[in-house]
């Protein structure tokens, strides 16, 4: 008997590229497809055939979205698209569906402006050399933690997505995993100094373990925090910005440095965090000095948000 057949007979390559990145990415545009899938080609109707013949199949579905006086239409993987792609194994299983009405919903912009977040890693990564293709961020990982200052409730960090990124500078490679917020404008600045301040103590949280079978009450602490048993380092924080204008979007950094410098649990946690715009990461990519980190000295720096070294006189 043969085996059963995980995609549609004739689908090529470009289409089950796509449908990988659907899966992923949940929701993408037309054109944010063709700047991941098919950067190769100048023009977009390759991509488009590969995509009806996905819609054609049953493994997709697309609805229009009004920009700039175009209509753009939108992507998803029906629940048939998923199950295809869960059933090569390539991918990390996700219980995430879009439905149409979650595609029209109000988290659509939100989801678009991560992947254009994500887009924007790998299309400098491949301009510089560097490493970073359309799969390689995750939205919404969920991390458990315990806050100090909420003792006994368990909590849940959900970043937008961690990004994994192959910095290239000579023989040297380095791997740098990020934590990406995307801010539309549509949080008040206390709710986002307030994701900060998670950060701050899921990096300083260290899982309890009870000290013998059957002892009630008396509890060590795990011999490491929790993130390093998923991170070799403690991922960088960057917070990116867009839904409002250049001046407004400066407020609001302006705002959340001085809401950070005043919260104490992020001066105990050494959180490496930076923000910048949605508009400068496009046009300049992670690694020019685009980023102002939250804490500390307002100039602005790259990605690896490491100071400027002084020099002397």
């Amino acid at each position: 008997m043969p085996y059963p057949q995980s995609v549609p007979t004739g689908l090529g390559q470009v289409a089950q590229q796509a449908a990988q990145v659907l899966y992923q990415h949940r929701l993408v545009s037309t054109r944010q497809l063709h700047r991941l899938v098919t950067p190769h080609h100048t023009r977009t109707e390759y991509l488009r055939r590969q995509l009806h013949t996905l819609r054609q199949a049953g493994f997709a579905q697309a609805v229009g979205r009004r920009t700039t006086g175009q209509t753009e239409l939108l992507w998803w993987l029906t629940e048939k698209g998923a199950q295809a792609v869960e059933a090569v194994g390539l991918l990390q299983s996700r219980a995430y569906r879009m439905s149409p009405e979650a595609a029209l919903g109000p988290l659509q912009e939100h989801t678009l402006a991560v992947v254009e977040a994500g887009a924007a890693f790998v299309e400098h990564a491949s301009r510089l050399g560097h490493e970073c293709g359309p799969l390689d961020w995750t939205p919404e990982i969920a991390h458990y933690y315990r806050d100090e200052s909420r003792p006994g409730e368990e909590l849940c960090l959900v970043p937008d997505a961690v990004l994994s990124y192959v910095h290239s500078e000579g023989k040297q490679r380095t791997l740098l995993t990020f934590f990406v917020e995307v801010d539309r404008t549509q949080m008040t600045i206390a709710r986002l100094a307030q994701k900060l301040h998670a950060y701050a103590a899921y990096h300083q949280y260290t899982p309890q373990t009870q000290t013998a079978k059957g002892t009630r009450g008396s509890r060590r602490q795990a011999a490491m925090p929790a993130w390093r048993y998923r991170y070799p380092a403690f991922p960088r924080l960057l917070l990116v910005l867009t839904g409002a204008s250049e001046d407004r979007l400066a407020r609001r950094i302006a705002d959340l440095r001085s809401l950070a410098a005043s919260d104490p649990g992020l001066a105990a946690a050494p959180l490496c965090a930076g923000v910048t715009t949605l508009d400068q990461l496009r046009a300049h990519g992670p690694f020019a000095s685009i980023f102002t980190p939250v804490l500390g000295p307002a100039e602005p720096v790259d990605a690896w948000l490491r100071r400027p070294v002084a020099v002397a006189a």
